[in-house]
């Protein structure tokens, strides 16, 4: 338990544009793990930084707090057509993981309305948001209960369920299956991840060629989550794909650092002066991470052990 004085040190941390972002990242995940309404304040506060990356991940651990109390920053990010929109997709997602049906319609009206905007991955992420909350209304959570989908071994909040379990295939088939609704394919993905295998790796690694930015930056997720060293050359590529999308490209070096072999490193550190800063910045603390993976250090989130150190 941190005291109040603690949580305000780690968010001046967070807030500090002079610190080194790897350093403001492990801050943000110590607030994260922390939780509660001062946590969320100097959370909400970073929203006004200049750094695409870091704001996206402050709408990501809002999100993943499930605290309602997120609830009224993460409306004004989304509604704020100056922010970026991988930051306000993100604020779109960490609505509906928070999973409260009062923002129902605004997610619907986001989702709807394309004079809100100009990229498509907003309007795809709050359809997203939408489907969620209404499963998560209609009671099929219990679903996840009754045997007919693989345990899930991860504790994040994922924006669609698994599928019901089924062969790596037949997942595949729908993953892949452009015809079929974003919710159906996004739910074959989580299915995927939690099988955990090597073939549902290579599968999952096959949607990284599908149309959607948004779908393939969702991909890169997982296959971070998973942590699977097949995987590296389908997220090698692409991060060095020309004219890939940059969330799609930060997501995968992000991927490549949660993995952290010697492969990941060696792309890691070609990319980390990118032209793009979003992937730049993303590269820095992809190897932060993969240092982190391959040290004796207890937490990556450890600004809160740095002060009491």
């Amino acid at each position: 338990m941190a005291s109040l004085e603690q949580v305000q040190a780690i968010g001046e941390v967070l807030v500090d544009p002079g610190l080194d972002l790897t350093r403001r990242f492990r801050a943000l995940f110590t607030l994260r793990n922390l939780g509660g309404a001062e946590a969320i304040m100097w959370i909400s506060k970073a929203f006004t930084d200049d750094s695409v990356l870091l704001k996206h991940e402050l709408a990501y651990c809002l999100g993943q707090m499930q605290d309602k109390q997120a609830i009224p920053t993460l409306i004004d990010v989304l509604k704020d057509t100056q922010q970026e929109p991988m930051v306000r997709h993100e604020a779109g997602e960490a609505l509906g993981a928070i999973g409260d049906p009062s923002v129902l319609d605004l997610l619907k009206e986001y989702s709807q309305d394309p004079k809100l905007d100009a990229k498509p991955f907003v309007a795809e992420t709050c359809q997203l948001a939408v489907h969620r909350l209404e499963w998560l209304q209609s009671g099929a959570e219990k679903e996840l209960e009754n045997g007919s989908t693989k345990e899930i071994p991860y504790l994040s909040i994922d924006p669609a369920p698994p599928a019901a379990s089924r062969s790596v295939s037949e997942l595949r088939s729908d993953l892949l299956n452009e015809n079929l609704p974003l919710f159906t394919r996004y739910r074959a993905m989580f299915a995927l991840r939690n099988q955990g295998s090597e073939e549902a790796v290579l599968a999952l690694g096959d949607g990284l060629q599908c149309s959607s930015a948004l779908f393939r930056h969702e991909i890169g997720y997982v296959l971070g989550q998973m942590q699977h060293p097949a995987a590296i050359p389908a997220l090698s590529a692409a991060l060095e794909r020309p004219g890939e999308n940059p969330m799609v490209r930060h997501e995968a070096a992000e991927a490549l650092g949660s993995i952290g072999k010697e492969d990941c490193l060696a792309v890691l550190q070609r990319y980390r002066g990118d032209g793009e800063r979003v992937v730049k910045e993303s590269c820095e603390v992809a190897l932060d991470m993969l240092e982190y993976e391959n040290s004796n250090q207890f937490h990556y989130a450890d600004e809160l052990a740095r002060l009491q150190g």
